[in-house]
């Protein structure tokens, strides 16, 4: 795998195309169409340009509302914000740890608003039946937040595939890396033509640098695409390694009284990007941040799940919507716990991570 990603690098070097753009990038992005069969796509910086793109090509603009779970990571709100747009936060439904439904569709009725961003939270699909009829019914537009879920499926169809746009994040943390980077992805042809052109700085096809629209410096490089295409290769491989540590996790760990690992739902595969789990001090006898500070100790990495964005200090006074009448987002920071997780991690070190858990229950 190493001497391939090697290859396609140094390809890249001997052929002097070392700035953005190039054939390493227009590879990158015809291969990761076929991967998700889908049509369009356009190679970028960073997941969160993907993000910002998309609200840009769905038309959000100065005070329309867009919704968003509040299990995420911050750029997929800050990017409602780069829009001068308002978002609302939706809370999570505890089986699955995505949106809720039912405060979904309670917040379309009550804020009437222009998008949704969808959030595949830690590689865990959303109900895209569900969700794609709630925005039809009420004429929102849909964003997937895909940039966990890479090789996730829902229904056998690869997520990011789902809504208007969707949006991939190569980040170095993520199941496949260019460093940095980030892609749209669309079967709206439309959509993503102009996404490549506002991710160029929005030349226009002038000799000279003609700008009529604010553009953006948001495309990737093509020594990165080059990285892409190395890791695309083997990221089905990704999913299954990933999978198998979730799986030796939940065998040595599930048994443990106040232990419960994030659901996988009906007809999903995730990709388990990051094993993640709650655990209740009441039962266990230790809490989350025990946890972690006793796995620190052994040289040990792990951290509490995504803080939720109604809990953030900029956030704080913007809407928040349950339908329970609970912070279930609320309660999964409070309790959750991430654990190492990454793809070149070996039995003997996660053996490591398991037994000093276990050491450290009542």
């Amino acid at each position: 795998m190493e001497n391939i990603e090697r290859d396609l690098l140094l390809d890249a070097f001997d052929s002097n195309w070392i700035a953005p753009l190039g054939p390493h990038v227009d590879a990158f992005e015809q291969e990761m169409a076929d991967y998700l069969n889908i049509e369009n796509t356009c190679a970028l910086s960073s997941g969160t340009a993907a993000l910002h793109l998309g609200l840009l090509m769905l038309g959000v603009t100065k005070g329309d509302i867009v919704l968003c779970p509040s299990l995420t990571f911050a750029s997929s709100a800050n990017v409602i914000l780069y829009q001068n747009a308002i978002p609302v936060f939706i809370d999570v439904d505890s089986r699955n740890w995505t949106i809720d439904l039912n405060s979904l569709e309670k917040a379309m009725i009550k804020y009437r608003p222009k998008a949704l961003i969808a959030v595949d939270i830690y590689g865990q699909s959303c109900d895209y039946d569900v969700i794609t009829e709630l925005c039809e019914k009420y004429n929102v537009l849909l964003i997937e937040d895909a940039a966990e879920a890479l090789g996730s499926k829902y229904k056998q169809m690869k997520c990011g595939t789902f809504g208007h746009i969707g949006v991939l994040s190569f980040n170095g943390n993520k199941i496949i890396t260019t460093s940095g980077g980030g892609m749209i992805v669309s079967n709206n042809e439309d959509y993503v033509k102009k996404a490549r052109f506002l991710a160029t700085q929005a030349r226009e096809i002038e000799i000279h640098y003609e700008h009529k629209e604010v553009g953006y410096n948001y495309r990737m490089s093509n020594l990165l695409a080059a990285v892409g295409r190395g890791q695309l290769q083997v990221l089905d491989d990704r999913v299954k390694k990933r999978r198998k540590i979730f799986q030796i996790y939940f065998d040595n760990l599930s048994n443990i009284d106040g232990i419960e690992f994030m659901p996988e739902s009906i007809d999903t595969k995730a990709n388990r990007w990051l094993t993640t789990l709650t655990i209740d001090s009441r039962k266990t006898g230790v809490d989350r941040s025990k946890i972690i500070d006793i796995l620190e100790k052994e040289n040990i990495e792990s951290r509490p799940v995504w803080k939720p964005m109604h809990l953030q200090p900029i956030y704080k006074n913007f809407d928040f919507v349950n339908s329970s009448g609970k912070d279930i987002a609320g309660s999964l920071f409070n309790n959750g716990l991430c654990l190492p997780s990454g793809s070149s991690l070996n039995e003997l070190d996660q053996k490591k991570v398991i037994d000093t858990i276990l050491e450290n229950m009542v």
